[in-house]
């Protein structure tokens, strides 16, 4: 997996990144993240990137040339998949970050300011994505939360792929509830059945807190559920007993 970043901020992104799993995840060779600085790709003297909007108006705006240069050395000539971080791009799900990762590469595009000159994203650009409705000071942070979410599916990366196979999203539901010791804590038990060492009745349990997070906190992701027989029927008997 090779992802290239955009971005006025190369140290930050590569600091971030190259932490814990990920960090790993580059050192064994199972990953190739990187960091590119717009800057270096401008001809102004003072290295700017940026410049008054046509029109008038608040802030400064992202220039096209400087970015396209730089994206330009970074594919090579290549086709690559080119996402723009926007407040007005698709919000960010896991389906998406699956997507990505089998791509195989893409680039990732980080904006600040009052945004990129529209040109560039006609000319350059594939889709524009944000992580949900509300602002960030620039593009970096989601970059590598899109960076992370997508990397540690790559295999290898995580010791146990069902370390994110049972997590919250993948499979349409959130995750359940996760204890360990003691086995008491201010008065608060493990529910015994995670102590029964029965691996059926746990997983029906764990099914079921699945079930019942995403249809209290969820509702919109729930009625998107295809329901199983079994499914149905852990529910009916949970609400049977309320």
């Amino acid at each position: 997996m090779r992802i290239d970043i955009l971005t006025l901020f190369p140290d930050m992104v590569r600091q971030a990144l190259g932490e814990s799993i990920i960090g790993r995840g580059q050192e064994f060779g199972l990953l190739q993240i990187e960091a590119h600085n717009i800057r270096d790709y401008t001809l102004d003297k003072h290295r700017r990137t940026d410049d008054y909007p046509y029109g008038g108006g608040m802030g400064m705006v992202m220039q096209c040339d400087p970015l396209y240069q730089c994206w330009q050395a970074v594919c090579g000539g290549e086709k690559v998949h080119t996402i723009l971080m926007s407040p007005q791009g698709a919000p960010f799900c896991q389906a998406k970050a699956r997507e990505l990762l089998g791509r195989g590469r893409f680039l990732l595009v980080c904006g600040h300011y009052e945004g990129v000159d529209q040109r560039f994203i006609d000319e350059c650009v594939d889709e524009e994505i944000s992580l949900g409705d509300f602002v960030l000071t620039g593009g970096e942070i989601a970059a590598m939360a899109i960076t992370d979410a997508v990397c540690r599916m790559v295999p290898g990366v995580l010791a146990d792929e069902t370390s994110f196979t049972e997590e919250s999203h993948f499979s349409g539901v959130l995750e359940y509830p996760q204890y360990t010791r003691p086995e008491v804590w201010h008065g608060r038990p493990v529910p015994p059945v995670l102590l029964s060492g029965h691996h059926k009745n746990i997983q029906a349990w764990r099914r079921l807190q699945s079930l019942l997070r995403t249809r209290e906190r969820r509702p919109d992701l729930f009625s998107q559920l295809t329901l199983s027989p079994e499914d149905e029927k852990l529910l009916a008997q949970f609400d049977g007993v309320q």
